[in-house]
């Protein structure tokens, strides 16, 4: 039980080997979110929502041309926020499993608010967790600053409507870094990316990294921090699963 859509993949959201990018993956989620808003009774009684960690395993890639095909559901939840899983799979084979950990916000001044009774009621359809908790996952500090320091210039495309930069945009700078270590993708592997702070139209934000090739005993990993006045407001882990 859950909600269902689905759609080709387009080649704006494919990579040179025509594997469906993390940012393309983010859109999807973002697509589906919006349309299973619209289509039940949240759009009235729940409307405005932020996301606060996202977590994509791609266990098999989806590649173009293809088209998915997504399930989304509520997994957990408490009375002001819940965890959403969205299931993609392709006519082709590709299997993508995400959670988006999301938050029922006030529209007045952003702050979050408790989920209106009906709300809590359509999203315990599919869920008997109700004690949902908020714990971070990444909690490793930035690295000082160095000169291995990227910028990454925002757009006015990147802006959303709450005047912060899209969640899908941050992706599109892991996939930057991803060029340097494709076999952290070209495998099952784990993307997630919490957001600490909203970053706003006209900030400038710095990406810092760290790569850990990993031995017998862990994984390789990259971390990513996104840093505004030497504030971390973004976070990335990517590891083979």
């Amino acid at each position: 039980m859950g909600f269902v859509s689905s759609w080709p993949v387009r080649a704006g959201d494919v990579d040179p080997y025509n594997r469906v990018r993390l940012d393309g993956i983010a859109r999807y989620l973002q697509d589906i979110a919006w349309e299973h808003l619209q289509q039940s009774i949240l759009e009235q009684t729940d409307p405005n929502w932020i996301i606060r960690r996202t977590v994509i395993d791609v266990i098999r890639p989806v590649r173009w041309p293809d088209t998915v095909h997504l399930l989304r559901w509520c997994s957990s939840m408490s009375t002001r926020w819940s965890n959403m899983r969205v299931r993609i799979t392709s006519d082709r084979g590709g299997l993508i499993e995400t959670e988006g950990f999301w938050i029922k916000i006030n529209e007045a001044n952003n702050m979050p608010a408790r989920i209106s009774d009906a709300g809590l009621a359509y999203l315990a359809q599919t869920t008997n967790e109700q004690r949902l908790r908020w714990r971070p996952w990444l909690t490793d500090p930035a690295p000082p600053e160095s000169d291995t320091d990227l910028p990454f210039p925002l757009r006015a495309t990147d802006i959303d409507q709450y005047n912060h930069v899209n969640n899908a945009c941050y992706w599109q700078a892991v996939e930057q870094y991803l060029v340097d270590y494709p076999k952290l993708a070209s495998g099952p592997h784990r993307a997630v990316i919490e957001y600490v702070a909203p970053v706003l139209a006209r900030q400038h934000i710095g990406v810092r990294s760290r790569y850990e090739p990993g031995d017998r005993h862990a994984r390789p990993t990259l971390r990513l921090w996104f840093v505004v006045d030497g504030v971390t407001t973004t976070i990335v882990r990517i590891a083979p699963r």
